[in-house]
Formats: C-alpha cells, structure tokens, sequence
C-alpha cells in the first residue's frame, strides 16, 4: 500500500488559502500570493525533496485548472525538473463538476471520494497532494493521509480559508523529523498520522510536580 503525502503551505494563523499568487482563490480573499516574499533558497530545496519518489498527483478541482494552464508549458529552466515530473505521473482530480482533461495523464475520480483515494494509494508508492485546501480538509477530516508537510510562514492574514477548518476530527499525528527552520522564518514540520485520537491528563496531578506550592 502506497502513502498519500499532503504538503501544505500556512501562515501562524494556519491559513492555507491561495499562497501562489493573487488570481489562485480571487473570491473575496484579499492576501493572494502571500508565500511568494517569504520563499527562501532552504524552503526551495525542502519542498523539491518533498517530491522524490512521487509517482501520481491528487489535486482539486481549482488547483489541478492552475496546474493544468501553466505546467504543460514549462520545459528546461528553473522548472524544469518539477514540470517533467508533473507532466509525466497520473494526475487524480477530485471534482463533483466536469473539468477540462486534456492535461496528459488526467483522470477524474469517482463520486466515492474515500473508496476513490484507498484505490490510487493501492495502485501508487507516493501519491502526492498539493494545494487543494478543500480536498485536504476532506482528506483530513477522513483521516485518509499518512504524511503531512506543513510549512508554517511567520505572517498572520486573520482572514481565510484555514488548513484545519470547522468539522476537523481529534486525530493524533507523529513528528517524523526535527523541525527545520529557513532564514526568512517559515518552519518545515513534517507528521505522520498516528493511532487512536489525543488523550487528556491533569496538569496539577502529584506526578507532573505543578500547581503545588514549593
């Protein structure tokens, strides 16, 4: 069985909404592209081993548009090496509409989003999730992942779409590597989905030595 591998761009407040650039999500979100300024050289690498072994995209509706329009497009350069990847693995479109496939390699999944996801992970190694907030929160919410690269930039917008939205489920995750900073501040975190959901405890019970007076 193959991993579903979600990498997600945030700010402190945990919004994940368009990061790109300001035509990604125009609908009333006014901070459009808010990740370009803080990109770093570290940050840049991160997010390229992010990407070894992957072997299929799963993308939303209103990302896998964006991909589609740019991507096909890119040969050599600077973007080379992302572009032949991404032109080259299936890409799964998770959509309730009739997108537009005319990008090499597309597919549109079926209206059993679970059942759909459980059967890409079973036909890849590393099924790699970008963007897609809505897809990610439903993802999330169905504990369908096992890893998550979350890359927390040192900006609040106080507006928008957050990464864990209303409706999110009590879900333990373990933290796979040290956390990494770059030199404009953004932290790479990067979890695995854990057993059993978060325990509670006292923290003025006797063994934890707090709340008592010296």
């Amino acid at each position: 069985m193959g991993l579903i591998h979600i990498a997600m761009f945030a700010t402190l407040d945990l919004v994940g909404q368009a990061p790109g650039g300001p035509d990604e999500d125009p609908d009333g979100f006014p901070f459009g592209g808010w990740q370009a300024p803080l990109l770093d050289e570290d940050t840049g690498m991160q997010i390229g081993a992010a990407y070894e072994g992957t072997d299929a995209l799963l993308l939303g509706r209103r990302t896998y548009d964006i991909f589609a329009a740019y991507w096909p497009h890119q040969k050599g350069g600077e973007d080379g090496e992302i572009a032949e990847l991404f032109n080259r693995v299936p890409k799964y479109v998770a959509s309730r509409g009739t997108p537009d496939l005319s990008w090499a390699g597309s597919a549109q999944l079926g209206p059993d989003l679970a059942a759909a996801v459980r059967e890409i992970r079973d036909r890849h190694e590393h099924v790699k999730v970008v963007g897609s907030l809505d897809l990610v929160q439903t993802l999330l919410r169905e504990k369908l992942f096992d890893r998550l690269d979350l890359w927390v930039h040192p900006v609040v917008l106080g507006v928008g779409k957050k990464v864990f939205a209303e409706g999110a489920v009590p879900t333990n995750v373990t933290l796979l590597a040290p956390p990494a900073a770059g030199p404009s501040g953004t932290v790479y975190l990067r979890y695995g989905l854990a057993d059993g959901v978060p325990a509670t405890g006292d923290m003025s019970a006797p063994d934890r030595g707090l709340g008592h007076d010296a």
